[in-house]
C-alpha cells in the first residue's frame, strides 16, 4: 500500500493495471464520501485561499485574521485549506468572532499540520478531491497572496464561473500591491480579447474588509436567499454519517 501523500503521484504517473485503477477510483470515491460526511451540513461557507508560508508578523495574516472575523459574523463558516499562514489567519479570526471554522487539509511528503482553530478538519489524499470540496460548500471566495497553488484555486474558481459550471459568486481578491500585477495582466487578456470583457467584473479587488463583506452581501446573501442560523438548529438524518456543527 503506498503512502496516502504520495496518491496524487501515482494517479498521474500514467496508465497502470485496471485492477490498480479501479482501486485507484474507490480510494478517490472514499476521499470523497469523507468529505461529504465532514462538511455537508457546516454550511453556508465562504472560502479563503492563501499561502501557508505567511508568518503572523506579516500584515496580509492579520488582514486574513479580520477578514475571517467579519465573515464569521456575516453568518458564514468560514471555510480553508486548513494549514497554517493565510489560512489559520481566517480561521483564528472565525472563532473570534464567535462564527464556525472547518479545513480541508491535505497528504504531502512536507506534514503540514492542521492549524488549532478548526471546528471541523477533513484531511484528503487527492488534491482535485481537496479543491473541489473547497469550491462545493461555498458561495463566495477571497483569495489573499499565495503562490502556486492559490493561483490555481482563483483561476479554478473563476473559470467554474465563467463557464456557468457554478453560480456567479463573488471572487474577492485582497493583498491588492501583491496582486497588482497580476490584476494588469488580466486586463491585458480582456484588451487582448483572450478573455471578455464582462469577466473583469468577476473579480472584486479591495484592501477594505469592510467593502469586501457589503461585496459578499450584495452578491451572496441576497441573490441566493442565504439567511443566518444557529449552530444546531439544523435536524437531520446522517444518511451517509454526517454531523453539523454544534
Amino acid at each position: 500500500m503506498a503512502a496516502p501523500e504520495c496518491a496524487d503521484e501515482i494517479f498521474l504517473e500514467g496508465p497502470r493495471s485496471r485492477f490498480a485503477e479501479f482501486f485507484t477510483l474507490l480510494r478517490v470515491m472514499r476521499d470523497f464520501l469523507r468529505g461529504f460526511r465532514t462538511l455537508h451540513f457546516v454550511g453556508p461557507c465562504v472560502t479563503v485561499f492563501g499561502s501557508a508560508r505567511i508568518q503572523r508578523d506579516d500584515p496580509h495574516y492579520e488582514l486574513a485574521r479580520k477578514m475571517g472575523a467579519a465573515i464569521a459574523r456575516l453568518g458564514f463558516t468560514v471555510m480553508t485549506g486548513g494549514g497554517p499562514g493565510i489560512m489559520e489567519a481566517a480561521n483564528c479570526g472565525a472563532k473570534e468572532g464567535g462564527g464556525r471554522s472547518v479545513g480541508c487539509t491535505i497528504e504531502l511528503p512536507s506534514e503540514q499540520p492542521a492549524n488549532a482553530y478548526l471546528d471541523r478538519c477533513v484531511r484528503l489524499h487527492y488534491f482535485f478531491v481537496r479543491k473541489t470540496l473547497l469550491v462545493k460548500y461555498s458561495y463566495a471566495f477571497v483569495v489573499m497572496p499565495g503562490g502556486a497553488g492559490t493561483l490555481d484555486e482563483l483561476f479554478e474558481a473563476l473559470t467554474l464561473i465563467q463557464t456557468a459550471k457554478i453560480k456567479n459568486f463573488p471572487i474577492v481578491i485582497m493583498g491588492t500591491d501583491y496582486w497588482k500585477e497580476l490584476i494588469d495582466f488580466m486586463n491585458k487578456m480582456a484588451q487582448r480579447r483572450m478573455i471578455a470583457e464582462a469577466d473583469l467584473s468577476l473579480i472584486y479587488a479591495t484592501d477594505s474588509v469592510d467593502a469586501a463583506i457589503a461585496h459578499i452581501r450584495t452578491h451572496a446573501i441576497e441573490p441566493f436567499g442565504l439567511k443566518s442560523r444557529r449552530r444546531g438548529t439544523r435536524r437531520h438524518f446522517p444518511w451517509l454519517g454526517e454531523r453539523g456543527l454544534c
